[in-house]
């Protein structure tokens, strides 16, 4: 089968791959697919105006992440969180998840939300800021869903140092009712982040970081670390307390961090899910090898099922690095997940042709194209209404 790809010319896709669904769930891992929401095609999803969202598809995509043995991690910035999904519709995707978790299981084990205080963004104080937090994590208490804090835009503006994060952050502890994630989101996803835990020079950031962590570590589940520094979050891991789990957040270092020990919240599993749970079911079974050479069989196959999906993570993930969530809404969209490339606040055109071809290009070597027809029939589709 064949394409004209813009920038990319006549491309021949690759003998489909196919990836079963595991009988359950990775062992050796924790993991956490952060997902997208996808938009109401006919819903007016201008830049600036309240979420139109498809509830359908969006519900629908969890239960394909559930099907691979994931975890979802929802209302984060995965789902568009400071960028078009307005407070209103994240406590509908909230509370629909979370109901829609317990027709597969337990929900405390099925899906994790976040939390933050960005339905107050004109919030200047800690006490505003801590009560915006207290709310939403009400909310996702309340849906029966497990909390992960997220970082906060209004905490970032106004603290004055790592006493004021530490401050409202041993508040938010006290009003958990069991152990959360801490998000800590590098300024490559969030400008407005920076800075966060009271430095802007990394290791003092980590050391208050670590202090908080250490300080309370009987309610902290684990860490979600998105800076893209795998030597950072190697050292990272090795200085949190026993118990608590460093969740990977590195979309472009993922594969040789799990393997090192790292559990996983990304992003990138919303788009590689089927390739992700066949390398995870590699390393399930190379932890119970009975010998070396059948572990290091086991390892390699690891490596070599993930290794084409990080050409691919990087190129979504490529700066500005926030704008991601097109490239995973794109996907989702050429494996028929949902019916049209639609995303809240318009950000459908936050990439260029150029890029989405090569993405999926990528794709394609990676074998994430699940109905190749389908996909190639969208794309050019996509490539027509473009006037290509």
């Amino acid at each position: 089968m064949r394409i004209d790809l813009p920038g990319i010319g006549a491309y021949t896709l690759n003998e489909r791959t196919s990836w079963p669904a595991p009988d359950a769930p990775a062992t050796s891992r924790v993991v956490y697919a952060a997902a997208h929401v996808a938009a109401d095609p006919l819903g007016d999803n201008t830049p600036g105006s309240p979420a139109a969202v498809d509830w359908e598809a969006t519900l629908r995509f969890r239960h394909h992440l559930w099907s691979y043995g994931m975890r979802v991690a929802d209302a984060m910035d995965t789902a568009q969180r400071n960028m078009g999904l307005d407070w209103a519709a994240t406590k509908e995707l909230i509370r629909r998840s979370a109901a829609e978790a317990r027709t597969v299981g337990d929900p405390a084990t099925l899906i994790s939300c976040g939390a933050g205080t960005d339905h107050a963004p004109q919030a200047t104080d800690l006490g505003t800021i801590t009560a915006a937090y207290a709310e939403q994590i009400e909310t996702v208490q309340s849906a029966g869903a497990g909390v992960i804090i997220m970082a906060s835009r209004q905490l970032a503006r106004a603290a004055s140092g790592p006493h004021d994060y530490h401050q409202v952050y041993g508040k938010l502890f006290g009003l958990a009712d069991r152990p959360v994630i801490l998000h800590w989101l590098g300024e490559m996803f969030d400008p407005q982040l920076a800075g966060y835990w009271g430095s802007r020079d990394v290791a003092a950031a980590t050391a208050s970081f670590l202090e908080l962590v250490h300080a309370h570590a009987p309610m902290v589940d684990g860490v979600k670390v998105s800076l893209l520094d795998e030597e950072h979050e190697v050292g990272l891991r090795a200085a949190l307390p026993g118990g608590v789990r460093l969740y990977t957040g590195d979309d472009f270092n993922y594969p040789s961090l799990i393997r090192s020990g790292s559990h996983a919240l990304l992003g990138i599993f919303d788009a590689i899910a089927p390739a992700a749970a066949a390398a995870l079911q590699s390393l399930d079974a190379a932890a119970a090898a009975p010998d070396d050479a059948g572990r290091d069989r086991l390892l390699a196959s690891y490596d070599e099922i993930l290794a084409p999906t990080v050409p691919l993570s990087r190129k979504i993930f490529e700066t500005p690095t926030y704008h991601y969530k097109t490239g995973i809404v794109f996907l989702a969209w050429l494996n028929g997940h949902q019916d049209a490339f639609a995303m809240v606040n318009g950000a459908q055109s936050a990439r260029s042709l150029l890029h989405l071809s090569e993405v999926f290009r990528l794709a394609d070597q990676a074998g994430l194209l699940t109905d190749q027809e389908l996909a190639v029939r969208r794309m050019k589709a996509l490539l027509e209404v473009n006037g290509l």
